[in-house]
C-alpha cells in the first residue's frame, strides 16, 4: 500500500496504464470467446473501467462510439438499480436508448469490483449485438418508424446475482430474437470479458490500498481535464459554425441537416446543436448519448492524442442538444441508425466548425457511413437459422500533412472489416470482387482515402437482408480547396440477368441507402459501393509525382489525372 498523500506522477502513469491493460485483456477475451463475426472479426466493443459514480478512469483502444456516452449509461442505470443493492458476483446488463443507452444492437454489461467488502469500481463492456428481434434480421430496420420495430429493449437488470445466472432473464431475452444459440455465447462473453476485469481490478486495487487508488484516479482525470483545457486555450475564441446533411431518413425523401455552432472560450468548449432538423420519422435520430459521444470523438480528433481519455477530458467541453430534434431523440421515434450513421455526421459538423480555428489539426471530410448490411436465412446445412452484420470501409478525409487513409472504418467505428474467407465460410455468400473504388477520394494538394466495393453472389439460401447507410447523395466536403468524395452506391442484380439497379429501381425502396427486408435468391448478387473522403488544398499544388505514384497506385485513373490535375504521363498525347 501507499501513501495517498505521496502519490506521484510515476504512480499515476502506472496505475492508468495497469488499468488499461485490464481493458485490453477484457476485449481479448470477449473476442476470442464470442460467437458472432461482429466480436470475433471485427471487434465492435469497448471495454472500460469506471468508478462507482459512472465516471470513466480508463477505456481500451476499441470502438469510439461508445466511450462518451458511456457515464450516463451507467448513472441511468443506477438510478434504477441503487448502488447499496449491487453485490459481488453481480452483473447488470441494459441495452435500452431511452434509458441512457446507444441504440438497441448496444448492450452494456458492468460487474461490480469488490474490495473488503467495499465496491471501488465497476468493469464495462459494451458490445453491438448482431441479432436483437425486431423488425428483420440483424437489427437495422431502415424502414422503421417506432422504436418497438427496432428490437427487444432491456432496461437496466442483473442477469446474473451473486455469481448465479438470473434464468428468468436469459429466458425472457432469448425467447426474443431469431439466433439464441449465438445470442447466447456473445452474451456469455461479455460477462466473461467484465468478470475478467473485475478480478484483475481488485488485485490491482489491493496492491495499492482503496483510499490511495480512489485518490490516484480523482487526480488522473484531474490531470486529463487540465492537458485538455491547455489544448483548448490554443484554439482562438470565437463562435465557429458548420453544416452538413444526411440523404434522407429511409422513410421520407427529405435531407437532414446537422448544425453546430462551437463557442470557444478561454479553456472550455459549448458544442451546441439548435438549428438541426427536428427529429424524423425513420430511424436515424440521435439519442444524447450518440450525440456526447460524437462530439466528444471530434475534438478528441482534434487534440493531442496522449490525452488519458477518461471523464476528466470531457468536462471542458459542454454539449447542448436540443429534445425533439435529429441530435435528441424523443420517445417512441426509432433510432438504431444513429449510433451508427448520424454519429460520423455529427462528428464530421464538429470538426469542419473547428477547422477553421485549427486547421493544422483537421482532416476533410471522411466516408462517415459503416454500410451496416444485415441479413439472415436457415442454413442449409444444420437447419439452423443465421443472422450477421456487416461493415464496409470507407475512405477518410485528407489532412495538411498526407493523404487520407484508404479502406478504413468510419470515424466511430475503429472496426475490422470481416475476412473474406471467414465470411464465405459462415454465411452463403460467394465475393466475387473486394477492391478499392479508383477515384473515389477527393482531389487536392493531399487526397481524399478510397472507399471499397464489394460485389457478393447468393448461394444456396433465401436471405433476407436490410440496409441502413449513407453518403449516397451528400459527399464527404474538402478542406482548403479540396474536392468532396466520391458517394457510395448499392446494386442489385437478378440472377440470370446482366443489368444492375439501385434499389430504388430494383424494389420500389424510398431510399437507394436505406431499406428492408428483401428477399435475396440463389443466384442474385448485390454490388456495395462505399464513398471516399474528401481532399485539401487546391489541386493545382499536389505535387505531379504524387499524381503519377497513384495512376500507377490505381488510386487513380490516367483520365482523373489529366482532367482534375492537368497531369499527361510522358509520352501521352
Amino acid at each position: 500500500m501507499i501513501d495517498p498523500a505521496k502519490t506521484d506522477f510515476v504512480t499515476m502513469n502506472i496505475i492508468e496504464s495497469s488499468m488499461i491493460s485490464i481493458c485490453r485483456e477484457m476485449g481479448i477475451t470477449l473476442m476470442k470467446t464470442s460467437y458472432s463475426t461482429i466480436f470475433n472479426e471485427a471487434l465492435d466493443f469497448t471495454c472500460a473501467i469506471a468508478s462507482p459514480q459512472g465516471e470513466m478512469w480508463a477505456v481500451a483502444e476499441f470502438c469510439p462510439a461508445q466511450i462518451g456516452g458511456m457515464p450516463l449509461i451507467i448513472r441511468s442505470s443506477l438510478e434504477e438499480i441503487p448502488l447499496e443493492s449491487i453485490e459481488p458476483g453481480d452483473v447488470l446488463v441494459h441495452n435500452d436508448p431511452y434509458r441512457g443507452g446507444l441504440h438497441t444492437p448496444e448492450h452494456t454489461l458492468f460487474c461490480p469490483v469488490f474490495v473488503d467488502d467495499q465496491l471501488v469500481a465497476f468493469t464495462v463492456a459494451i458490445g453491438h449485438v448482431a441479432e436483437v428481434g425486431g423488425m428483420v434480421p440483424g437489427g437495422f430496420a431502415s424502414e422503421a418508424t417506432e422504436i418497438f420495430h427496432e428490437g427487444i429493449r432491456v432496461p437496466p437488470v442483473k442477469i446474473k446475482k451473486r455469481g448465479e445466472d438470473v434464468e428468468e432473464v436469459w429466458k425472457l431475452w432469448l425467447a426474443n430474437v431469431r439466433t439464441p444459440r449465438y445470442n447466447y455465447g456473445d452474451m456469455r462473453a461479455l460477462i466473461s470479458g467484465v468478470e475478467v476485469g473485475s478480478a484483475r481490478m481488485a488485485e490491482t486495487v489491493k496492491k495499492y490500498g482503496t483510499n490511495a487508488f480512489n485518490s490516484i484516479c480523482a487526480d488522473l482525470m484531474d490531470y486529463s481535464e487540465a492537458r485538455m483545457r491547455a489544448e483548448i486555450q490554443e484554439i482562438p475564441d470565437g463562435r465557429y459554425v458548420f453544416d452538413d446533411f444526411m440523404d434522407n431518413d429511409g422513410v421520407t425523401e427529405e435531407e437532414i441537416r446537422i448544425h453546430v455552432e462551437c463557442h470557444v472560450q478561454d479553456d472550455e468548449i459549448v458544442v451546441d446543436f439548435d438549428g438541426s432538423s427536428p427529429q424524423v420519422p425513420g430511424p436515424i435520430n440521435a439519442t444524447l448519448g450518440v450525440t456526447w459521444s460524437a462530439a466528444y470523438n471530434a475534438v478528441l480528433h482534434l487534440t493531442d492524442p496522449s490525452i488519458p481519455k477518461n471523464s476528466g477530458c470531457f468536462r471542458p467541453i459542454r454539449v447542448l442538444a436540443p429534445a425533439g430534434t435529429i441530435v435528441n431523440v424523443d420517445y417512441p421515434a426509432p433510432e438504431v441508425g444513429g449510433n451508427t450513421e448520424t454519429h460520423p455526421r455529427i462528428a464530421g459538423t464538429v470538426i469542419g466548425a473547428l477547422a477553421r480555428a485549427k486547421p493544422d489539426r483537421a482532416m476533410a471530410c471522411e466516408g462517415g457511413t459503416h454500410l451496416n448490411f444485415v441479413f439472415g436465412g436457415e442454413d442449409k446445412k444444420n437447419g439452423e437459422y443465421f443472422a450477421c452484420y456487416d461493415i464496409e470501409l470507407v475512405g477518410w478525409g485528407a489532412t495538411p500533412s498526407g493523404d487520407g487513409n484508404d479502406a478504413t472504418d468510419a470515424i466511430n467505428g475503429n472496426c475490422r472489416v470481416i475476412p473474406v474467407e471467414v465470411f464465405e465460410t459462415r454465411y452463403p455468400w460467394l465475393t466475387e470482387q473486394f477492391s478499392l473504388v479508383p477515384d473515389s477520394g477527393g482531389a487536392g494538394r493531399t487526397r481524399g482515402g478510397l472507399g471499397t466495393q464489394k460485389t457478393l453472389r447468393c448461394l444456396d439460401a433465401e436471405i433476407t437482408a436490410s440496409q441502413l447507410s449513407d453518403r449516397h447523395v451528400n459527399r464527404a466536403y474538402g478542406l482548403n480547396g479540396g474536392g468532396e468524395g466520391q458517394p457510395g452506391a448499392t446494386l442489385f442484380r437478378k440472377a440470370g440477368t446482366d443489368d444492375w439497379k439501385p434499389m430504388t429501381e430494383a424494389f420500389g425502396k424510398a431510399s437507394s441507402s436505406k431499406w428492408s427486408n428483401i428477399k435475396i435468391r440463389p443466384g442474385d448478387s448485390v454490388r456495395f459501393v462505399m464513398a471516399g473522403g474528401g481532399g485539401m488544398g487546391p489541386v493545382t499544388e499536389r505535387d505531379p509525382q504524387s499524381v503519377q505514384e497513384d495512376i500507377l497506385e490505381g488510386y487513380i485513373t490516367p483520365e482523373t489525372a489529366k482532367a482534375v490535375y492537368g497531369y499527361t504521363a510522358e509520352g501521352d498525347d
